[in-house]
């Protein structure tokens, strides 16, 4: 109870501190797994380069598969959040159990769809002859794991949700780094290739199930996940669903987006080009990682303090997030800027890959420091519970601008219009994001 009265009444500097800090240091750790293991992965004596864009063609289908996992948890954890704020806690709890179910449900269906279909699906999403067998052992192995995937990322944001930030961060650095450590066992040690990163990492995604499992049931939580809740009730599925709506189609969108680029790319550069976008992303995502692990803590506390009426504090929460987030993409548009070639270099040693790679990245990248608007305003509207506005305004970025932009422009440019599309997108929909937060502010009288 303390964690909840201090969302209401501590400086909101010093709470997104402690919210969002534990949560991007997570991120962190999340982003150096993604970086080892795909620098793992392109070291693969003699079929790196093509290891590596066989996860690129992964990726969409990788992010379609994130879009269940986030949307439900931030569903619930969210309306956890709120009923707390309003002091509900057996509304709250039957929250969690019903996130709890309907993640369970979406894992099933999923593994049953990738056990029939997962090959046409991956053609569909890039796939040649030459990196199909790389895509499919990485997929199948990740697909297995879902049921415990899904419900234990549902647990362990809803851990944060109750104001156990730091326990939540602690369980995803620690799965990282137990990733870190048997990614080279099974890839190397066990020579499983590619194989091995996936086996590696839904090992990991085990062990976040068992301890948030755990937590809610034996251990010392505040909310307890109860057999009577973990059942699918139609009022609380559309609470949930409505705020996950957001969250679930950002994710998608990204999927889309990749499945789009994908095909693009391999007009205008092959199967390496693929592979110099996932090198690209990759590095990108470095320093993205952290902006998510602030919209997490910032999520938080404006979720508890909209539904304690705390309006004020809502929009300073936001404020002070975003000064924070772009000081941290500022600060990566320079390290890239200044040292392309290092951070291609941890992925790949291919000449040809790099070469495309290092062009691509400073193009890609140019936009890095206006991202964190337009990612927060929109994490700001999925918190309040306006999930029309939070939808529209993350599609912006990723669909509704994008698609049409990288359909278009590398027809002029080639493959540089497909590096300079994302860009294009991120500078509009910072200036569209940035019009609806003005009217919102007006609109409530939080000026």
């Amino acid at each position: 109870m303390e964690s909840q009265q201090a969302l209401k009444e501590d400086k909101i500097g010093r709470l997104l501190l402690k919210y969002s800090v534990p949560a991007i240091l997570a991120m962190m750790v999340t982003s150096l797994y993604n970086t080892v293991d795909r620098a793992f992965i392109g070291s693969i004596k003699d079929v790196g380069a093509l290891a590596i864009s066989g996860l690129g063609v992964t990726m969409p289908l990788f992010t379609i598969l994130g879009a269940f996992c986030v949307g439900i948890a931030i569903g619930g954890s969210t309306n956890i959040s709120i009923k707390l704020g309003e002091g509900n806690k057996e509304e709250a709890e039957r929250i969690l159990g019903n996130t709890f179910a309907l993640e369970i449900v979406v894992a099933i269906a999923i593994m049953i769809i990738g056990a029939f279909f997962l090959d046409d699906i991956l053609y569909i999403f890039g796939a040649s002859i030459d990196t199909i067998k790389y895509a499919r052992d990485y997929m199948s192995v990740i697909f297995f794991g879902t049921w415990f995937n899904l419900p234990g990322f549902a647990l362990n944001s809803a851990i944060r949700a109750e104001g156990r930030p730091k326990l939540a961060a602690t369980m995803m650095i620690i799965s990282c780094i137990l990733n870190l450590i048997l990614d080279p066992i099974f890839i190397f040690g066990f020579d499983m290739g590619i194989k091995g990163a996936a086996i590696g990492t839904i090992m990991c995604q085990l062990l976040v199930f068992i301890w948030s499992t755990y937590y809610f049931t034996l251990g010392k939580s505040n909310l307890k996940l109860k057999i009577k809740n973990i059942r699918l009730e139609k009022r609380l599925l559309k609470a949930i669903i409505l705020i996950a709506l957001t969250p679930f189609f950002m994710e998608l969108a990204s999927g889309s987006i990749h499945l789009v680029t994908n095909r693009v790319l391999k007009i205008y550069g092959g199967d390496l080009a693929i592979g110099a976008m996932t090198t690209i992303t990759s590095i990108y995502l470095i320093f993205l990682m952290p902006v998510f692990g602030l919209s997490q803590g910032m999520q938080t506390i404006i979720a508890y303090n909209y539904g304690a009426k705390q309006y004020g504090r809502t929009k300073k929460a936001l404020l002070i997030a975003m000064l924070v987030g772009t000081i941290i993409l500022t600060f990566g548009f320079i390290f890239i800027r200044l040292f392309p070639e290092l951070f291609i270099s941890i992925f790949t040693n291919d000449s040809k890959l790099t070469e495309l790679a290092m062009n691509g990245v400073n193009i890609y990248t140019f936009t890095l420091p206006t991202i964190g608007i337009s990612i927060l305003g929109a994490v700001y509207f999925q918190s309040i519970g306006s999930a029309k506005i939070s939808m529209f305004l993350s599609l912006l970025r990723q669909v509704i601008i994008l698609i049409p932009v990288i359909l278009v422009v590398p027809r002029i440019y080639g493959l540089n219009g497909v590096w300079a599309s994302q860009p294009i997108a991120d500078v509009s929909t910072m200036i569209i994001v940035g019009i609806f937060l003005l009217r919102e502010f007006k609109k409530v009288n939080k000026f």
